[in-house]
Order: C-alpha cells, then sequence, then structure tokens
C-alpha cells in the first residue's frame, strides 16, 4: 500500500479523504454503512453560536448533473453540540472538524473559542461562503475586507488548525484566498456550492422556498478543478479540494491540481460508502502506477 497521510498545517489526515460539511451529518448517522476510522477526517454538519431554524420547505431541488439546495445552516447551535454531540463523537478515530458559521466576526469567534475547548475536535472549517442564509454566511466570503475580517477576529480565539471555506461566487477566488491567508488561516477548502435556481413552470414559481440555492454534484467539478489549481499557485498554505468528486479519478485530478485533501459532498447522497471507495481507488491507482507516497502526484501540474 501506498503511504496515504497527509497534513492540513499541523493536523495529520491518516488519508486525504475527507466528507463536506451537510453531506454527512455528524458521522454516526453513517456508522453503520461504512467503516468511519478508514476516513481521513470528517466535517461535521454547520455549526452556528445561536440554534438555527433553517430556511422553510422546499430546501432541495434535482437538476442535471446535481442539486440544489438552501437548508440555511439548520443546527440547534454550539453549546448543544458542545453538551450532546461531541461526547458521542469525540472518540471516533478519525480527524473530526466543525464547521464554523456566524452572523459576524463576533458570533464567528465566540462560536470557535467554544469549539476550541474541545480537546479531540483539533481543526474548524470556517465557512464565510455559505449562499443559503439571509445573514452573514457568504456576504463575508465574496470580498477581501469581509473575509479577512472574519478570519482575524477567529484567529484570535482559536489556536488550532483553521480552515477557511471559500465562495466560488466571486469575481477572483485567488485575492480571496491571499486576504485569508495574510490573517493566519491554515488552509483553504475550495468550492462551496455554486449560486443557482430552479423553476417549476407548472406552477410558475421557483422550487426552493427562497428562490436561489447552492449548487452541487458532478456538473460543477471543471469550475471546483480549475479554482483549486489556481488557488494553489497563489497561496503556501495547504489547498483541500472538493466540488463534484465522486470517484477515485475525481479525487486525483484534484490532488495533481495541487490540492493537499480532497471533501466528498454530493456524492455521499448516492452512495454512502462512496469515501471508502474513493480512499480505495487512489490507493489501488497508486499501487497499479508503481508510487509509494500520495506526496509524488500533489500538485504535480
Amino acid at each position: 500500500m501506498a503511504k496515504l497521510n497527509v497534513n492540513i498545517g499541523k493536523l495529520e489526515l491518516k488519508n486525504p479523504v475527507m466528507t463536506a460539511s451537510g453531506t454527512f451529518g455528524y458521522g454516526l448517522e453513517f456508522a453503520d454503512l461504512v467503516p468511519l476510522d478508514e476516513i481521513g477526517g470528517i466535517i461535521v454538519k454547520g455549526t452556528t453560536l445561536k440554534p438555527r431554524q433553517g430556511n422553510d420547505y422546499p430546501r432541495m431541488a434535482e437538476t442535471a448533473q446535481g442539486m440544489l439546495n438552501c437548508v440555511g445552516l439548520q443546527n440547534k447551535g454550539v453549546d448543544y453540540f458542545c453538551e450532546h454531540i461531541y461526547p458521542e463523537i469525540k472518540d471516533i478515530d478519525t480527524q473530526m472538524i466543525v464547521n464554523v458559521s456566524g452572523s459576524s466576526p463576533e458570533d464567528y469567534a465566540e462560536c470557535a473559542t467554544r469549539v476550541n475547548a474541545l480537546e479531540n475536535i483539533r481543526a474548524i472549517e470556517l465557512n464565510i461562503s455559505c449562499p443559503n442564509v439571509k445573514d452573514g454566511g457568504m456576504a463575508f466570503g465574496v470580498t477581501c475586507e469581509g473575509a479577512a475580517s472574519v478570519v482575524k477576529a477567529v484567529r484570535k480565539a482559536y489556536d488550532k488548525t483553521l480552515i477557511v471555506k471559500l465562495s466560488p461566487n466571486v469575481t477572483s477566488i485567488t485575492d480571496i484566498a491571499k486576504a485569508v491567508e495574510a490573517e493566519g488561516a491554515d488552509s483553504v477548502s475550495l468550492i462551496n456550492t455554486l449560486m443557482g435556481t430552479s423553476i417549476d413552470i407548472e406552477k410558475r414559481k421557483f422550487n426552493l422556498s427562497i428562490g436561489t440555492g447552492g449548487l452541487s454534484g458532478p456538473c460543477v467539478k471543471p469550475v471546483a478543478l480549475r479554482m483549486v489549481y489556481q488557488v494553489s499557485k497563489a497561496v503556501s498554505i495547504p489547498v483541500v479540494g472538493l466540488g463534484g468528486i465522486s470517484t477515485a479519478e475525481d479525487a486525483i485530478e484534484f490532488l495533481m491540481a495541487g490540492a493537499t485533501a480532497i471533501e466528498i459532498g454530493t456524492a455521499n447522497f448516492l452512495d454512502p460508502a462512496v469515501t471508502k471507495k474513493v480512499k480505495d481507488g487512489i490507493n489501488l491507482w497508486l499501487d497499479n502506477h508503481g508510487i509509494k507516497d500520495i506526496h509524488e502526484i500533489i500538485g504535480v501540474l
């Protein structure tokens, strides 16, 4: 077997395959379907300082080669997570990472502070790019100033590995990446969903309750791959790639484009065991090509 472990800042992953926030619950929901300890990292669903109800239904719509969602960060808040969810997941033998969102830099920082106290959570993914909430979220991720302000506030409050999730709905994603790197981000993950919409022509109304939502799935992969390549050349911190990955071949493309690790999202809905299949597929490909260490293909383009 090839050497698969990689590092995201100080965070060591046993392999580069992680789950994308919002598509894998808290990991526990998939425990009977896939061996969780074979996943490099599990990024749990978005967590905010206060509980959020999310958006009204309908909030998911199928599209060609993908899906739209406007769930809106529904969760019970960070205190509930710390008291009820953390005890259930803290002993899972992989890196458990909390996706943190907020409505202001102060909200983000306070949420991160509470997660910082959890011994077995060694990283957070800062979501400055969610397109499905009415305040905060993507508003911070679309300008260098907004992105930097959140990362600066969180960096003061959080001393473990800080991954910042970037929005593709911007003019220059490399500028945003460089701005968050300058404020202390240990890594960037990209891309979050692309803004889209869908219309029911018989009802003459949108298929989503708030009109627009985030587009994910295989249809976004070429855009994600291009952005990962561009960002990996623009920053010196590790890049985590995601967007339409559903096979080992997809993952290897992202690694070759410059990603140190990858996340699988929408594909989890189609095949709950896809993470293990992708990990095993990467290993098989490396073996078949006589490659002993995954670092030999990272960023080869």
